[in-house]
């Protein structure tokens, strides 16, 4: 659970970088207690990565949520025209890494279809895929992970993904190829944090 708590305020942190939200406010937006926040917070703090609740090291941040970021469980299928399914699909999903990358910024070429699903839909998913392709090695991958995934996720072209520091530590995860690809979100964030 620590890890999981640690993740999530990682990810508001990095979604809300302007040091403009209270300690508190963090606690709730990442469910868990103040307590944690602000042990957190002095432990990041410490690293020189935040003041208070502002990211002043925000490529630094990303690394570090990197380093600490649990494994999610997983699993692969070979789907026909995955896209249409997923917008076909009446249960929530998150993209990341190659597809939504391309769908935000086209760097990468999407040979994988990575999806986040939530926990109590992992049975409801592999039924759908189960009966649209086959089980195994293949072009879509459902990745099943903390609910908290979704935070600030957002729609592109009809498909939901995941918010761009998600993103980013998942295509740093992946490596090769998605490093360049997240090196290239990281400048273009580390721009907008600046003008905050």
């Amino acid at each position: 659970m620590r890890g999981k708590i640690r993740e999530r305020i990682l990810r508001v942190l990095l979604n809300n970088p302007s040091g403009n939200v209270s300690r508190y406010w963090i606690a709730k937006q990442a469910s868990c207690t103040y307590p944690w926040v602000r042990e957190f917070l002095l432990k990041l703090d410490d690293m020189e990565l935040v003041e208070g609740t502002r990211v002043i090291d925000y490529h630094g941040l990303l690394r570090y949520w990197k380093s600490v970021s649990l494994k999610a469980k997983h699993r692969d299928y070979m789907i026909k025209r995955p896209l249409k399914v997923l917008k076909d699909a009446s249960l929530p999903y998150a993209l990341t890494t190659y597809q939504a990358e391309t769908l935000f910024q086209n760097y990468l070429f999407p040979s994988r279809i990575d999806i986040y699903v939530k926990d109590g839909d992992w049975k409801k998913w592999h039924k759908l895929l189960s009966k649209k392709g086959l089980v195994g090695g293949g072009n879509m991958r459902l990745l099943l992970s903390d609910d908290h995934v979704f935070y600030k996720s957002f729609e592109v072209k009809g498909l939901r993904i995941v918010s761009i520091p998600q993103l980013i530590v998942d295509l740093l995860k992946e490596g090769g190829v998605c490093v360049e690809a997240a090196k290239l979100l990281i400048k273009g964030m580390e721009k907008h944090v600046r003008t905050i």
